[in-house]
């Protein structure tokens, strides 16, 4: 299993209007492989959309984008309000769940994560030993590592009601001592950002 991870800038001002496109042409996607999820930011870098893939392969990934153009009415017709586009492709962690539709929270937080070189099986080994606490405070929609785009990179994505429970989770599992998990040798780390972002009325996580 794979996740393709696809991050649009937009012009300001547009983003309601691709939002409107793409849910309007994503009947005609979805008939090849089901679309995991779509936000667009709320705090972070602003106009910016993500939608989220996952495929079985990178090959059902290459044969699924290749049919869905074949149609001709995939992509939606946004390429006049894109800035910059960027696609990335994660393997899950083992203890990453499904993507899968849920009703999780109203707003979601994209943390991620560049690791030193060979920090990754690691990384793995102490996240495992530690989730099962976290996920007890909020929902872990996924946590994947890079395969193709910028390397070494970890990325989770939690749900929470709104802005407040978030704090007050956060805070909480910090004072508890649940997390983060302990023991990441000096240097492990080697760059963290975060962005708050909000489905889109179409997206199958909400």
């Amino acid at each position: 299993m794979i996740i393709e991870m696809r991050s649009y800038d937009l012009r300001p001002g547009t983003v309601a209007e691709v939002e409107k496109r793409f849910g309007e042409a994503l009947h005609v996607r979805t008939k090849f492989s089901p679309l995991g999820a779509f936000w667009h930011t709320e705090v972070g870098p602003l106009n910016r959309v993500i939608h989220v893939w996952p495929y079985e392969s990178f090959e059902e990934r290459t044969r699924c984008r290749a049919e869905a153009a074949k149609t001709g009415q995939w992509p939606p017709k946004i390429g006049e309000f894109c800035v910059s586009l960027q696609s990335e492709i994660y393997i899950p962690t083992p203890f990453s769940p499904p993507l899968e539709p849920r009703e999780l929270g109203g707003i979601y937080e994209i943390r991620s994560y560049t690791l030193a070189p060979g920090a990754i099986p690691g990384q793995i080994e102490r996240w495992s030993a530690q989730i099962a606490e976290r996920v007890k405070l909020s929902p872990l929609v996924g946590c994947w590592y890079s395969e193709f785009g910028g390397l070494n990179k970890w990325v989770h994505i939690w749900a929470y009601k709104d802005a407040g429970e978030r704090s007050r989770i956060r805070a909480q599992a910090v004072s508890s001592g649940v997390w983060p998990p302990p023991g990441a040798p000096p240097g492990n780390t080697v760059k963290q950002e975060n962005m708050l972002v909000v489905p889109a009325t179409f997206s199958p996580l909400h």
